[in-house]
């Protein structure tokens, strides 16, 4: 039987706590039996989490023979990794133990050095935070989770459970995962990834930019057919002069900001209208429905009707 060991840190988030202990606590083989043996292991006797007080069965010592170790996320991701922790961790991945990480989760594995050169995710909230702090780490806020074999990291909340049926899948086959799917009243495979539930106010750019009059401009001009020219031209510069202080200060092209800020409100319409796609394509200035169409998906990871059905 293999054996998961769910790491409850100090302010754990109970939701991406409890995911894993559900989900491969009820998973069923096909002839009846238990998939895994699942252990609670506290970092100390007794564990702050939020609304209650944990006391686990396991302490550290629960990692030991787990063919699994899981770190759920906690409520203070960049507070100091205490030495005993680290050290687990770090005896787990020697002796070749699976490590996943579920939403903030993955900043304990990363201060541990075990994300070093890899890709890795969390919640899309935090992405910008794991970057700054482990700047080794190959951080991408887009998707649900990222397998790299030994290590995965998954995003927040509910991509943790995606990243469970994953792992099970992987153990024991399609038809055991997609069991242990039904039990939990989820596909077993989602579309998309983080970007469809990234939401600004306004496309980003640093508060007080140079750009910003530009910007506002734009947003009240998103249904134009505008080429690069026009913007050069709307900002008074060489198209040359353009790109490079959009650049400086967006981090994109000019175009590259457009097109994402034509999504945004497309995603808007589709949430608040009942629009053909088609008519909202338009409204946001894509000349066709079908480069509408591609962009929305590249941008979201969604067609515009799967983010519709999700979300209007």
């Amino acid at each position: 039987m293999h054996t998961v060991a769910v790491l409850a840190l100090d302010q754990v988030i109970p939701f991406d706590l409890s995911t894993p202990i559900e989900v491969f606590a009820r998973t069923r083989l096909p002839d009846g039996r238990p998939g895994y043996q699942v252990r609670v292991c506290g970092e100390g006797p007794e564990v702050d989490a939020g609304a209650f007080t944990l006391r686990a069965r396991w302490g550290l010592e629960g990692l030991v023979g787990a063919d699994t170790v899981i770190v759920p996320g906690t409520a203070l991701p960049e507070a100091p990794l205490a030495p005993a922790v680290r050290a687990a961790l770090l005896d787990a991945a020697a002796a070749g133990t699976r490590l996943a990480s579920i939403c903030t989760g993955a900043f304990p594995l990363a201060a541990t050095g075990l994300l070093d050169g890899l890709r890795a995710t969390t919640h899309w909230l935090a992405a910008g935070a794991l970057a700054a702090a482990h700047p080794q780490v190959e951080v991408d806020p887009d998707v649900l989770y990222v397998d790299n074999g030994q290590i995965l990291t998954s995003a927040g909340a509910a991509a943790g459970l995606d990243l469970c049926l994953h792992m099970i899948r992987a153990d024991y086959g399609s038809a055991v995962a997609a069991d242990a799917a039904r039990l939990s009243v989820v596909p077993l495979e989602r579309e998309g990834g983080q970007a469809q539930f990234i939401v600004h106010d306004h496309t980003p750019a640093p508060q007080g930019a140079q750009m910003d009059p530009l910007l506002d401009w734009l947003r009240g001009n998103l249904a134009s057919a505008l080429t690069l020219a026009d913007i050069a031209d709307r900002a008074g510069v060489s198209t040359r002069t353009l790109i490079r202080r959009f650049r400086e200060q967006t981090g994109v092209t000019p175009l590259q900001w457009l097109h994402r800020a034509r999504v945004r409100q497309a995603q808007h319409l589709l949430e608040t209208t009942r629009h053909p796609v088609e008519r909202i394509g338009a409204q946001v200035g894509f000349g066709s429905a079908t480069a509408f169409r591609d962009r929305f998906k590249r941008t979201t990871g969604v067609s515009p009707h799967a983010y519709r059905r999700s979300f209007g």
